[in-house]
C-alpha cells in the first residue's frame, strides 16, 4: 500500500537514528523526502544510503530563523508544498547532576530542542498544504523526570506545549500536530548516555533500563518510524494535540 504517493515530507535531523529510517519508510510508500541537517557530509551519506531519486537535502541550523525560512522555501521549490513535517532534530546534551550541569550546555539543548522545534512549526506551517500533518519528537523524558538530564528533560516537556498550541492554532487549516515519545531506542544517543552514566560499570545502565521495560528490550528505530507514518496517514485524520508513546511499556 502506497499511503504517501507523491506526498512531500520534510524531516529535520534527517540523517539521525530516527530520521533516516523514517525517511526510508516514507520513500518506500511513494513520498518525496526533503532532509535537513547541519552537517553536509551526513546528509550526503544519508542520500547514498537511502538510494532513492526523490530525495533532496539542505544544510541548516535549526536554531537560526533565517536558516529555517530558507530550508522551508527550498523544500517548496524542490517538491512543491509540504504535506508532512517531521520536526525531529534534537540532542541529548550533557549528562550531569543538576548542581554540576553546565549552563552553556543547558542553553545549547534548549536552543536546538525547543527553539528549533518552535521555529520549524512557525516557518514551515505557512508552506504546508491544508490537511497536513506535523509530528514533533519528544521522549518519555517529556513525561517524567530523568536523572542527570535536566536540559534534555526540560526540552522534551517544552515541545509538548509547542505541539498543543500548534494543534489549536493550525486546526482551522486542517493541519494536525502531535508528539511522539520514544522510550529506550537502540541508538547512538542512548549509547552516549549509557557511557556517561556507567563510568567503570560498563553495561549497567543498559541492563537497568531493559529491566524496567516490560517487553524486555530496547525499541528499534523503525518502530518509532511506524508511529510517525501512522500519525501522518489518513488513518489518523481525527488525531491532533495528542502524545503517543512508543516505549515497550517503560511508562506503564
Amino acid at each position: 500500500m502506497m499511503r504517501f504517493q507523491k506526498k512531500h515530507v520534510l524531516i529535520t535531523g534527517g540523517p539521525g537514528n530516527i530520521g533516516l529510517p523514517t525517511a526510508k519508510a516514507f520513500l518506500a510508500e511513494g513520498a518525496r523526502v526533503f532532509l535537513i541537517d547541519n552537517n553536509e557530509q551526513r546528509l550526503d551519506e544519508a542520500v547514498r544510503e537511502l538510494g532513492f531519486t526523490n530525495v533532496a537535502t539542505a544544510v541548516a541550523d535549526v536554531r537560526k530563523a533565517s536558516d529555517v525560512v530558507r530550508y522551508a522555501e527550498e523544500a517548496v521549490k524542490t517538491f512543491g508544498k509540504i504535506d508532512i513535517f517531521f520536526n525531529n532534530a534534537g540532542i541529548e546534551g550533557p549528562v550531569k547532576p543538576l548542581t554540576e550541569f553546565p549552563d552553556d550546555g543547558f542553553d545549547l539543548v534548549m536552543d536546538i530542542n525547543v527553539r528549533g522545534v518552535y521555529l520549524g512549526c512557525k516557518y514551515v506551517a505557512p508552506h504546508m498544504n491544508d490537511g497536513g500533518s506535523i509530528t514533533i519528537t519528544s521522549s518519555v523524558a517529556g513525561l517524567r523526570g530523568s536523572p542527570n538530564l535536566v536540559a534534555y528533560t526540560t526540552s522534551k516537556w517544552a515541545v509538548i506545549g509547542i505541539m498543543k498550541s500548534a494543534a489549536i492554532d493550525l486546526a482551522s487549516r486542517g493541519i494536525r500536530c502531535n508528539t511522539v515519545h520514544p522510550g529506550m531506542v537502540d541508538s547512538e544517543m542512548l549509547k552516549r548516555i549509557e557511557v556517561a552514566a556507567d563510568g567503570t560499570n560498563v553495561g549497567a545502565t543498559r541492563e537497568a533500563l531493559i529491566a524496567r521495560t516490560p517487553l524486555g528490550r530496547y525499541i528499534a528505530p523503525s518502530e518509532i518510524s511506524d508511529m510517525v507514518l501512522f500519525l501522518a496517514s489518513d488513518a489518523a485524520r481525527a488525531i491532533t494535540g495528542s502524545q503517543f508513546v512508543v516505549d515497550g511499556g517503560f511508562m506503564a
